[in-house]
């Protein structure tokens, strides 16, 4: 090896690999400050208290909202994320070809974010971020996905790129715990985005520039599923790495068992994806006998959520025990509970608990017909990505920034985060806990303020619609304070901030050196996904009915 190359894996973090970070969280969170504004009216059309001005569309501002929130904010966080973790955790420094990699996933993404949100924005793609057929947008909507896709593909190639140039040079080592999480994310990301890559190429682009008539739409929807359910793991993947990760290293504590996070991840990437048909229950046109397996399927990620839970309190049940903590909750009085890089993310933690519950009525076909199409969905959404998510990314984001800009956190940026916080989980209590109760009264979502003519039903939902939008008014108060944090941030004292890597406890098992054997897992997926998948698109693509013209209908 040569000397410079050597030198690579031997500096700390290179603070000038801060800069692909920095561009984009600063992107992350302007799409959160806009998607929150988007937020903020809907709730309050919903409610009848507000009239929206100069032609603006309730379902312009739900598409938007749905866009810049859960695939624009996530993505570009996550990226900005696993890379400044690779790039200390695979040597203090990303290789001069993944650096530009890096840059170049940034600006495709950031060209079609743009195009995207323009098109949204001028009334010209109100599908919603489902972006459902027969519903038509503009095609420059639909070229912005793509291109918004096809970056984070090359974002991701950077990530592989780095892990295999630091395994080449670290024969027979087991690869960082951090970077063989971010590969592991980036695996499933590359593989469910294919299905709406499908999509969106084959299917909605030339059908929106009017070069085919109609459109399969069942199969355009199973394609979108078929990544949809993979995104919810894309968002939470991350938060879960800072849990096993991070957490231990902040609260003084060690990682309860590296092999166990390690299979937890492989467990997620595996069955994250077979199982899109649990969103399509109601669906017509779908064996129940593929129906059934996927349900079982989606049951099975369950297991790596329960190994996570397990591993984390223990994490904090030994950290507690070496604190001279006793009994069985002593643990808790000795958790660093002012400091927001812990308090943020074990709020994430605990909310994700009833946020879980309700993903396995969801999954559960029967119960699934009560609640399809509710209010409840909604709410659902919004304790698991809302909450649990972004609670931990914005715990992460304030050692993040400080570390890879060389600043320091103050007393007074921890107080704002604590406070801005407690005002989202006061705010996500309303809005999601009222999304929660009237989805079982009946309330559906996808809709705007209306009376029904009158009906009674209808009637009796809207003290619930006024609670979201009380809601809806305290988050967008925590949106402001956390953009307002983010660029403090920026600004804040020159010091040294460490990267918090925790490390396994010493009397932990050694981690299987088959746990880091890449080709046996990526065959195991594609082979899981081929037996959930082959049979029933064929019978889509083979029958595919009359098909759909394309409606705008806004």
């Amino acid at each position: 090896m040569k000397k410079g190359q050597l030198e690579l894996f031997e500096n700390k973090f290179d603070l000038k690999d801060g800069k692909l970070v920095v561009a984009h969280i600063i992107v992350a969170f302007l799409a959160l400050l806009i998607g929150g504004i988007a937020g903020l009216l809907q709730t309050l059309v919903k409610s009848g208290t507000v009239k929206l001005p100069y032609g603006i569309g309730y379902y312009e501002l739900l598409t938007a909202h749905g866009v810049l929130m859960a695939i624009v904010f996530t993505t570009y966080f996550i990226i900005g994320f696993l890379y400044s973790g690779i790039s200390y955790t695979l040597g203090g420094k990303l290789l001069p070809i993944v650096n530009r990699m890096g840059w170049l996933g940034f600006a495709l993404m950031t060209v079609g974010t743009a195009l995207g949100v323009v098109m949204v924005l001028t009334g010209k793609a109100s599908v919603l971020y489902t972006f459902y057929a027969p519903m038509k947008a503009s095609p420059y909507f639909y070229i912005g996905l793509a291109l918004l896709v096809v970056g984070s593909w090359i974002s991701g190639w950077g990530i592989f790129y780095q892990l295999k140039y630091w395994k080449k040079t670290h024969h027979g080592k087991i690869s960082p715990l951090f970077a063989f999480m971010a590969v592991i994310t980036f695996l499933m990301w590359q593989i469910a985005t294919i299905g709406v890559a499908a999509e969106v190429l084959i299917q909605l682009i030339p059908w929106s520039f009017g070069w085919v008539e109609t459109i399969n739409v069942m199969l355009s929807r199973t394609l979108f599923w078929y990544f949809g359910h993979p995104l919810v793991y894309f968002w939470l993947m991350p938060a879960y790495m800072c849990w096993y990760v991070i957490i231990p290293k902040i609260i003084g504590g060690k990682i309860y068992s590296d092999a166990l996070a390690r299979l937890s991840f492989v467990l997620l990437l595996l069955f994250s994806i077979p199982v899109g048909f649990h969103h399509q229950l109601m669906e017509p046109g779908i064996s129940s006998f593929w129906k059934y397996l996927q349900v079982v399927l989606t049951f099975m990620v369950v297991v790596p959520s329960l190994m996570t839970a397990f591993s984390l309190f223990a994490t904090f049940e030994l950290n507690g025990r070496a604190k001279g903590a006793k009994g069985l909750f002593g643990w808790i009085k000795v958790m660093p509970w002012k400091d927001v890089r812990f308090f943020a993310p074990f709020l994430g933690m605990l909310i994700f608990i009833p946020a879980g519950a309700g993903g396995l009525i969801n999954a559960s076909n029967q119960m699934n017909a009560v609640v399809h199409n509710t209010l409840w969905v909604t709410g659902h959404f919004h304790l698991t990505v809302a909450t649990s998510v972004a609670l931990t990314f914005f715990g992460i984001t304030y050692w993040l920034l400080p570390a890879v800009t060389g600043r320091v956190l103050t007393k007074r940026m921890n107080k704002l985060g604590i406070i801005q916080t407690i005002i989202w989980c006061v705010g996500m209590f309303f809005m999601s806990g009222a999304m929660h109760l009237v989805g079982l009264f009946g309330a559906p979502r996808r809709t705007a303020f209306t009376t029904y003519e009158g009906n009674a039903d209808a009637a009796s939902w809207m003290p619930y619609y006024v609670f979201m939008a009380i809601g809806g008014t305290i988050l967008f108060i925590g949106v402001l304070l956390m953009v307002y944090n983010v660029f403090a941030l920026l600004r804040a004292p020159k010091g040294v901030t460490e990267y918090p890597i925790g490390e396994a406890m010493e009397q932990a098992e050694a981690t299987p050196a088959y746990l880091d054997r890449w080709s046996v897992w990526i065959s195991l997926s594609v082979a899981l996904i081929l037996i959930a998948y082959t049979v029933p698109l064929m019978d889509m693509i083979m029958h595919p009915g009359v098909g759909s013209k394309g409606f705008i209908t806004w």
